[in-house]
Order: C-alpha cells, then sequence, then structure tokens
C-alpha cells in the first residue's frame, strides 16, 4: 500500500475525507521541515518538495500540489525527474474571477472616491462609468479565464479572448492566436491577464504591449507576476500609458513596503489573495481525494503538469 505525506490541511472533515481514500496509507504533516526529513518513506506528496529533499525521495513518484499555477516546483531537478506532477488547476477559478471583476467595477466607477470620502463624512458625487458595452480582453482562456468570460457577458461586455488552442470557448465572442496579442491590447477597455506563468509568457507584456493599449485601458493581472514587466508597467502607470491598473500578483512578492505599486496612479494592490476563499481550500481536497483514489488503482491522474510546458 503506498504511503502518501499530506500537508497544509488543517480541517478534520476534510482530513478524515482524504484518509478515508481506500488503497492508499495517508499521513498528515504540520511541520513541513519533517516531512522533508523522512521524504524517502513517501510514495507521494500533497504539498511542497524542494530540490534538496527531492534529491533523497528515492520512492516518490507523484507530486500533487496545493496551487492552481506549477511555477514554484518547477525547478531544473523536478522537471527532469521521472515524478509525475499535478496541480490544483481550477479551484481557485471562481473567485479569481470575481476578483477581477471586483477590479474592473472599483477601477471603471472610480468607486474609492466614495471610499475617501466616506471616511472624511463628505458626500462627493461623480459620474462615473459601467462596464455594458465595453471590450474585454482576456490573456488566457484555463478555467479562470473561462468563468471570467462568463461573467463578462452577464455584464453585457465585449469579450476579446487569446490562447494557443484555436478550440472553441464559450461565452468569448473572438477567439484570437497569441501573434494577434497588439490587436486584441488594442482593441480592449480591459486586458486581464490569466495565463500562467511560462517560459514563454514570462516578461511578455513590456513597453512595446502597454503602449499598444488605449490610454484609457486598465491593466489586470490575477495569475502570477513577471508576466508583465515591472518596470514598464509602472511608467505605463506613471506616464499616463493606461488609465490605471488592479494587480493582484506582483513580480516581488510580498511586495515590498517601498514599491511604488503602492502609490501608482489610479491602481489597486491586493497581496496575492484573490482565491484565499473556503470554497477554493475545499476544491482543492475535492481534487487530491479523486488523484488518490486514481493512484490507488494505478489510472491517469487529473490534472498533470506538463513540465516543460510550465502548465
Amino acid at each position: 500500500m503506498p504511503t502518501v505525506f499530506v500537508e497544509g490541511v488543517a480541517d478534520p472533515d476534510r482530513r478524515d475525507r482524504i484518509r478515508a481514500v481506500p488503497g492508499v496509507r495517508v499521513e498528515f504533516f504540520d511541520d513541513h521541515d519533517e516531512l522533508e526529513r523522512r521524504i524517502a518513506e513517501a510514495d507521494a506528496v500533497a504539498g511542497r518538495v524542494g530540490a534538496e529533499a527531492l534529491a533523497r525521495a528515492t520512492r516518490l513518484r507523484w507530486l500533487q500540489l496545493w496551487t492552481a499555477g506549477p511555477d514554484a516546483a518547477l525547478f531544473p531537478e523536478m522537471i527532469a525527474s521521472d515524478v509525475v506532477l499535478t496541480s490544483c488547476a481550477g479551484n481557485g477559478a471562481v473567485p479569481l474571477a470575481e476578483h477581477a471583476m471586483w477590479f474592473m467595477l472599483t477601477l471603471n466607477r472610480d468607486a474609492l472616491r466614495w471610499v475617501h470620502a466616506q471616511e472624511v463624512h463628505r458626500w462627493e458625487r461623480h459620474t462615473h462609468g459601467e462596464l455594458n458595452g465595453l471590450t474585454l480582453g482576456i490573456v488566457g482562456l484555463g478555467h479562470s479565464g473561462a468563468d471570467l468570460a462568463q461573467k463578462a457577458k452577464a455584464f453585457h461586455m465585449h469579450v476579446l479572448g487569446l490562447r494557443r488552442s484555436d478550440r472553441p470557448a464559450e461565452h468569448v465572442d473572438e477567439l484570437l492566436a497569441p501573434d494577434r496579442l497588439h490587436e486584441l491590447l488594442a482593441r480592449s477597455d480591459f486586458v486581464v491577464v490569466t495565463a500562467p506563468l511560462t517560459p514563454e509568457t514570462r516578461g511578455m507584456f513590456g513597453e512595446a504591449e502597454f503602449r499598444a493599449m488605449k490610454r484609457t485601458a486598465f491593466f489586470v493581472v490575477f495569475s502570477r507576476g513577471g508576466i508583465a514587466d515591472d518596470a514598464a508597467l509602472l511608467r505605463a502607470l506613471d506616464e499616463g500609458w493606461i488609465a490605471g491598473a488592479g494587480l493582484d500578483n506582483f513580480g516581488t512578492e510580498p511586495l515590498p513596503a517601498d514599491s511604488p505599486f503602492w502609490t501608482a496612479r489610479h491602481t489597486i494592490c491586493t497581496p496575492h489573495n484573490g482565491a484565499t476563499t473556503e470554497g477554493t481550500l475545499r476544491r482543492g481536497a475535492e481534487i487530491l481525494v479523486e488523484n488518490l483514489g486514481r493512484f490507488a488503482r494505478g489510472e491517469e491522474l487529473v490534472n498533470i503538469v506538463d513540465k516543460n510546458a510550465g502548465y
């Protein structure tokens, strides 16, 4: 019976559900260092395994990540290994799409003016925008991008989607190939990045991309930092190439207290927090339970990561 080490699960009911999967012996860890000290005993791990521990993980066949994005686990030793890597892709799609809608509504209505006015007890009305009729460009149409497209259509937006596959996408009015990125940027009132961080997407938004956007357009990121070049984005914000931004991800995290992003023009910063919900944790546990059963039965796992592609 294979031994599976699981970290990051505090809820007793979830532990019971995971422990109840037949055909595997599950051991829970609250101390990551202890897990890595005993890594040679594990056939599978749900959690994190660093490069040093991986070298001692002689029995390890499968690593289940708790994150949707696998980039932190794609170090050279892991890529070169035979360990099957799976992610929790899709578990945070709903709250991430909600976070993007909140960014768009807040920026479009300049809603922070109301917040500041309330703080000083001032009745301050202003003419604001509406999402109705605006164009949303989504870069990446995975789980969260697809959910965002559906939500945007409920707000009567025109949705452009960009991805490598030409597979039809529900709720997307026009599907564009990656070589049409600048067309998407020029047409969009909001550009939302939902793509994973891969060698292909790292730094894909630089000066040329921000200059291709409308001066009235907003830039939103909720997937990973590093897809946008931070220096170019700050110039775009400070010099008015774009109207503003909603940022849940940054090239350096935690965002330093002296980072200029905190005070950038028309910018909302949140601490990589868009999917920190009870529902995300619950769906992640459900993915693990499904994969534990498949692992015990010798079946193909779900959410397998292409370690070379990066997602």
